[in-house]
């Protein structure tokens, strides 16, 4: 066990490391002014612009910026925002929209992972079936279709012809609440359309996932066994399946992290979610280089610590992976 964790957490450093040099250089090639972004006028001179350029290091060589940019991220610095005028981008990330996000993706992905794990179990079961042939159809349905159409459909339907869910935006603007339940009966109000969204676009993929699981743990001895020893159906598909169909889901969560921390940017942009999805999307607009090489510093962060993980949770579970 010593000698495969000395071995991931050696690959996973090796992977930051490429992942750190892959952001920095990325984001130098990215069409772009990123002066017209502070100064937020398209007619400045020469000469302000050369200033505002020198002030943020960009005339320096690629390898000074590049060694001053790793300085920083080992002080845990991300640099400043050009669209925030000075404003620090951990302060822009860990701020509110992390918040955001971390309760919208939380709450979509928890509720999507227990249907589709439920629902993929009682499939499987009831393999080419009716309950089968309809699941499997609607999750393909589903997982195929683009979580922004489907997004701006349920805007179309609920928000605009029958007004029951808002069209945009977080909170209600110019409204004080008078306690916090009204504060938060008002945002999870707002959050109606997004996690639908969301929710209904990751059904389909863990559904998949843990039906084809199952499917491939009905074939196993062990299965025969139980149905030998006379053990009702309930306890040989939850008991027995459905725990060792789970393993797979272990990678699954560990990857669906990142979502957690990194948002669904066309989801988040469509909605107007104020999250760290739409923070990436306004990033690229304003050519806002540090804001987007901090997130996304972040979201390689946390997968590969997720996936890390994930290794040790499957070396413990299967002791055949240490080998």
């Amino acid at each position: 066990m010593r000698d495969y964790l000395i071995k991931r957490g050696a690959s996973a450093l090796v992977t930051l490391g490429l992942a750190i040099v892959l952001n920095f250089f990325l984001f130098r090639i990215m069409p772009g002014d990123p002066t017209r972004t502070v100064t937020g006028d398209f007619r400045i001179t020469p000469e302000v612009r050369q200033a505002l350029v020198h002030q943020f290091g960009l005339d320096q060589p690629l390898w000074v910026q590049f060694v001053l940019y790793v300085k920083n991220l080992l002080m845990g610095n991300l640099g400043v925002s050009f669209q925030y005028r000075g404003t620090a981008v951990i302060s822009i990330i860990f701020g509110r929209r992390l918040f955001n996000t971390f309760i919208l993706m939380g709450s979509s992905i928890t509720v999507a992972l227990i249907i589709g794990i439920v629902v993929g179990t009682i499939a499987a079961w009831k393999r080419e079936s009716k309950f089968d042939v309809s699941t499997v159809i609607f999750s393909l349905v589903t997982y195929s279709m683009p979580v922004f159409w489907l997004g701006m459909l349920i805007i179309l339907i609920f928000g605009y012809y029958l007004g029951s869910i808002p069209i945009a935006g977080t909170m209600t603007v110019g409204i004080t609440y008078s306690n916090v339940l009204e504060y938060a009966a008002d945002y999870l109000h707002h959050m109606t359309g997004p996690f639908v969204t969301l929710t209904i676009s990751f059904i389909g993929y863990y559904f998949i996932i843990m039906r084809d699981s199952i499917l491939d743990v009905f074939t196993e001895d062990y299965m025969l066994t139980a149905k030998a020893k006379g053990l009702s159906n309930r306890k040989i598909l939850f008991r027995h399946a459905m725990r060792n169909a789970t393993l797979p889901m272990v990678s699954v969560i560990a990857i669906e992290v990142t979502y957690l921390f990194g948002g669904a940017t066309m989801t988040e942009t469509v909605f107007s979610w104020y999250g760290i999805g739409r923070l990436i999307y306004e990033a690229v607009v304003m050519a806002d280089f540090p804001v987007l090489q901090g997130v996304f510093v972040v979201m390689a962060v946390v997968v590969i610590t997720a996936n890390f993980c994930a290794d040790i949770v499957y070396a413990l579970l299967d002791p055949r992976i240490r080998y």
